[in-house]
Parts: C-alpha cells; sequence; structure tokens
C-alpha cells in the first residue's frame, strides 16, 4: 500500500468534518464559577489582580448566579469574606455568617443553581492559615470539630455540595460524621484532596483576603513536587466518604488529573486557579495571545487530561463563547 492512503487532514479540511472528528468536548455546565461574597449589602468591590471579577454583597451574588445559570453554568462555588476576623475563624461556621447569607440569597434568585460552599478557615482567621494555630503551628486535629461546624451550617443555609480546601488529615471523614448526624447524610463532598502548595494563588489571596500572616502552607499544603503522594491524597479522602475529589492547580498538574483518571473511578475536579487566570488576562491585555482561542485551548487540555469539571474565572465568558461555537 502506497501513500497516500491514509490522510489525517480528510477530516481536518472543514468545519463540519473536524467537528464530527472532535474526540474531547466541553460544555457550560462542565464549568464551576468561584465567587467572593461580602457581609454588605449592595456592593461590588474590584479585585484587581483578577479582572472582571469582583467580592459580591448577596444581592449581587444572586444576580451573578442567575447570569451565569442563563448561560448554563450549572454551578458556582462561595468564599466567604467576613467583617470580623478572630483566631478560631468563628465566623466560617456562624449560621448567620456571608457564606449562608449568600446560599439561601441565591437558592431564592435561581433555585436550580448547584450552590458549592468552600470549607476552609483561612478566610476568616486573623492569622489566615486554614486551622487553629497552637504553640505556632497549625494544630490539625483541633481544626477538624471547626470543619464539621462549617459544613453543617452550610447545609443547613441549602448548600448543595460541600468542598473542603483546608487539607488537614481526616477532615472528609470528620465532615462526614457531622453531616450525617445532623440529618445531611445527601449532601456530597467534593475533596480538595491534590491541592498543591503553589504560587499560582496568589491574585485568590488577595480577592479573599487570606494571605498568611506568618510562614507559609507547605506544612499542610502538599509539595508540587510530589506526584506519588497526590493520589495517595485522593484515595485517602475517597476511603473517608469523598464522593468527588479535586486537583488544584490544574495547567502545571494535568499529569495528575491524568494519573487520577486512569485509577480511580469518581468524579474528577480542576481548579482553574487565579494565577492561571490573571496570566491570560494580562497577556490579553497586552494584545499578545487571542483570549477566547487560549481559554477554549486551557480549558479542553483539562478535560482532555481527564477532568469531569472545571472550576475556572473564566466561566462566564467561556460559557458565552461555547454557546457560540
Amino acid at each position: 500500500m502506497t501513500f497516500p492512503v491514509h490522510r489525517g487532514r480528510r477530516l481536518r479540511r472543514t468545519p463540519g468534518l473536524r467537528a464530527l472528528a472532535q474526540e474531547t468536548r466541553i460544555t457550560p455546565e462542565q464549568l464551576v464559577a468561584p465567587l467572593f461574597v461580602i457581609d454588605r449589602e449592595r456592593q461590588k468591590q474590584p479585585t484587581p489582580s483578577l479582572p472582571r471579577h469582583a467580592r459580591l454583597s448577596a444581592d449581587q451574588a444572586a444576580e451573578e448566579a442567575a447570569s451565569l445559570h442563563a448561560l448554563g453554568v450549572g454551578s458556582v462555588l462561595l468564599f466567604g469574606i467576613p467583617s470580623h476576623k478572630d483566631a478560631e475563624g468563628t465566623a466560617g461556621y456562624d449560621e448567620n455568617g456571608v457564606v449562608p447569607k449568600v446560599i439561601r440569597a441565591i437558592k431564592r434568585r435561581v433555585p436550580e443553581m448547584v450552590v458549592w460552599a468552600d470549607v476552609c478557615l483561612c478566610e476568616y482567621t486573623d492569622h489566615g492559615h486554614c486551622g487553629l494555630i497552637r504553640n505556632g503551628e497549625v494544630d490539625n486535629d483541633a481544626t477538624l470539630p471547626l470543619l464539621a461546624r462549617a459544613a453543617q451550617a452550610y447545609a443547613r443555609a441549602g448548600a448543595d455540595l460541600v468542598a473542603p480546601s483546608d487539607m488537614m488529615d481526616g477532615r472528609v471523614a470528620a465532615i462526614r460524621e457531622g453531616l450525617d448526624g445532623g440529618g445531611y447524610s445527601h449532601i456530597p463532598i467534593l475533596a480538595y484532596s491534590a491541592k498543591s502548595a503553589s504560587a499560582f494563588y496568589g491574585p485568590f489571596r488577595e480577592a479573599a483576603d487570606s494571605a498568611p500572616k506568618f510562614g507559609d502552607r507547605r506544612g499542610y499544603q502538599m509539595d508540587a513536587a510530589n506526584r506519588r503522594e497526590a493520589l495517595r491524597e485522593i484515595a485517602l479522602d475517597l476511603e473517608e466518604g469523598a464522593d468527588a475529589v479535586m486537583v488544584k492547580p490544574a495547567l502545571a498538574y494535568l499529569d495528575v488529573i491524568r494519573d487520577a483518571r486512569e485509577r480511580f473511578d469518581a468524579p474528577i475536579a480542576a481548579y482553574n486557579v487565579s494565577g492561571e487566570y490573571a496570566m491570560v488576562k494580562a497577556a490579553a491585555a497586552n494584545g499578545w495571545i487571542d483570549e477566547r482561542r487560549i481559554v477554549l485551548e486551557i480549558l479542553t487540555g483539562i478535560v482532555r487530561a481527564g477532568a469531569d469539571f472545571i472550576l475556572t474565572y473564566h466561566a462566564l465568558d467561556a460559557a458565552k463563547w461555547l454557546k457560540e461555537e
């Protein structure tokens, strides 16, 4: 048989043929939009390092959720910025705190929206760490009951899913026990299982006002160099009762997403984090890249690696572009 019996270009010749042969597809329903929410009324507070994003009061968050839902984005993830912080992060598990208020507001405005609540103390502590501080270090076991209380508060407010991001050992089991004991056995847990101590989180920490006041988070978040450890973390969270797991960040960790997809049957999320978003926005603002094409290529690559859905600050724009495809 002589060349050219087989020609790869035959199925690339026209848009219609390319669409028929496309192997990886993304839809707005696969996107989860992070929202920063504040305990204020009728306010938007711009976040310069995250263009197009702002800290939102409950009414503004409900409006944003409605806009996202109209484009087919089915989920939002809430990060609360309280008006008061203390050493124990009490605002994080306050039944009338900022996140429960916003959950209720979104559910009134868009009942069909799947509302995720991030479970962590870093936004609520005055020291900025994800757990209680004892003798200068984060006390893992003393933090677990507080995370469980936060998850219960969010479930009572109407959250559809809780997402612990703290990286404390045993937190999934503690949250599962607390939810089940409180009558919320139906609420799923999506664990930030393979969350690395990454330089890509900078803009988030500005937006969420959650940078640690001393030290760093390398004692509890994963070493970015450890690929096998990421799989152990995922396995442990699934054993403790996680219904889905996450790899965070996404772009520098596509190998971890692929490894997780090949080993585990559970749903896998990937977080296209703030630094990844900010770099694209900065390059686009300078005219160096085609933002639309870059964003859709990035999201396609994350799904191609094995993610079932993506948390991304591009969610609203990407949903518009996908509708136009």
